[in-house]
This record gives C-alpha cells, sequence and structure tokens, in this order.
C-alpha cells in the first residue's frame, strides 16, 4: 500500500470525513530538504470532518498530525493540511 493510500484510510479512520483529498507533491520538491527519490515525503491533503467543528486552525492540524503519526515515522516530511467542519 502506498503512503498515499494508507494517509487517506488513516484519516478516514480517525475523522470519517464527508471528503479527502490527498496529493502527493513530492516530486515538486527534488533537491529540497526531506525529499527521496522514491517520493512519499512530501503531501497536501484536504480533509472535511465534524470531527473539526468549533476547532481552531491549530486544533485541527494538531488533530492530523496526531492522527498522522506513523506517516511522519516511515518518513514523511511536509504535510500542507486544510482540515474544515462541513459548510
Amino acid at each position: 500500500m502506498s503512503a498515499e493510500e494508507r494517509i487517506r484510510r488513516t484519516l478516514t479512520e480517525a475523522f470519517r470525513p464527508v471528503r479527502v483529498d490527498v496529493v502527493d507533491e513530492s516530486d515538486l520538491h527534488k533537491g529540497h530538504a526531506g525529499h527521496r527519490p522514491e517520493g512519499d515525503t512530501h503531501f497536501r491533503i484536504r480533509v472535511v470532518a465534524e470531527a473539526f467543528r468549533g476547532k481552531s486552525r491549530i486544533e485541527a492540524h494538531r488533530m492530523v498530525n496526531a492522527a498522522l503519526k506513523g506517516e511522519f515515522d516511515r518518513g514523511m516530511h511536509a504535510l500542507a493540511i486544510e482540515a474544515e467542519a462541513p459548510g
């Protein structure tokens, strides 16, 4: 299973989102810190879930980072996060 698939599964299990987008942007970071030739280092996610209702941006980011700790432990270097409650 790819890192992208693991991230999607983890976010789905943790937050039961109405929307989850995961984009591997590793190829955009060649030559930057944390990049590896095999990729799986830089991701952009958007998660829309009730779990974020009433949470500040920082609280929501902390929740996502905690859920994805295993991916950081596996070598994910950077994560751009958009986390919000359904509109």
